[in-house]
């Protein structure tokens, strides 16, 4: 039987420290119905104690330290063993933008005592230690975008999550992908522009996008927003004028930008940044 203890929203995530007696639980990852999310990955931290986690015909042992993730909308079974874990709901489409295809790593073990993978689940612990900082809506957004980044390096040396990239699909998205990024600023970016330094057809560019929530076009202006946001609200740039930050990364009209902005975050760049100073 598993408890919901503590919560917290972190940005787009949710975090809760959960505790599960020898019962066990069957049919849906820990806290899942607790947390009301409809497709999500949950990453699971062991706290105290051990588990097993069992999804897609694979179990992930888990000590202290280690951590899994694991898809809510699939099948799965917490074996019975009392313990404490701190689980992480990640929305499927958040999940998506920063691992490349995360269904081939639920319940594998990540060990959580070396490498790049000790480095999350340290900073994960770290992190929940003093969350009382995460109030600030700012320290939240920054730390939200950390965090999505030290989970897709720490999966980025999973022998799964290799396999699934030697694929030419994987391959493609990941090459489209760190184009995008190094290019965000360049006003001139566009789909044709990336397909061509890709090697890719325009037509292709858009079927690899096909099955994801938004077009090339959406996606690039989705990320040129997020780096605004982050830049609206980091200390050592706060002061700079609106206009200048949406110039530098790839606007070319105030007027545009302020209305896609609202649209995303539900404020004008101005109030999201006076919001994050109160």
């Amino acid at each position: 039987m598993a408890s919901l203890g503590k919560t917290l929203q972190v940005g787009g995530l949710r975090m809760a420290e959960v505790g599960t007696s020898a019962a066990g639980v069957d049919g849906a990852p820990p806290a899942a119905a607790e947390f009301g999310e409809e497709a999500a990955f949950f990453l699971v931290l062991q706290l105290e104690g051990t588990s097993v986690h069992r999804q897609d015909e694979r179990d992930a042992k888990l000590s202290p330290g280690d951590f899994t993730i694991c898809a809510s909308t699939r099948p799965y079974v917490l074996a019975p063993a009392p313990g404490r874990r701190l689980v992480i709901a990640i929305p499927d489409n958040l999940m998506r933008r920063h691992l490349t295809c995360p269904d081939d790593v639920v319940a594998v073990r990540m060990a959580g005592n070396r490498g790049m993978t000790g480095v999350l689940s340290d900073f994960i612990k770290s992190f929940w230690d003093c969350r009382a900082d995460a109030a600030d809506p700012a320290v939240a957004l920054r730390m939200s975008y950390t965090l999505l980044d030290l989970i897709a390096a720490a999966y980025s040396v999973s022998p799964h999550a290799r396999h699934e990239q030697s694929s030419l699909v994987a391959a493609h998205r990941v090459r489209i992908a760190g184009y995008i990024e190094a290019h965000l600023r360049d006003p001139n970016l566009s789909p044709t522009m990336v397909a061509r330094a890709c090697k890719i057809t325009v037509r292709y560019l858009h079927h690899l996008f096909s099955a994801e929530a938004e077009t090339v076009t959406q996606y690039i202006q989705r990320r040129r927003l997020e780096e605004c946001a982050r830049a609206l609200i980091d200390a050592p740039v706060r002061d700079r004028l609106v206009t200048e930050i949406a110039f530098d990364y790839g606007f070319n009209s105030l007027t545009h930008f302020g209305r896609v902005f609202r649209n995303q975050f539900g404020l004008t760049p101005s109030e999201y940044r006076r919001a994050a100073r109160d």
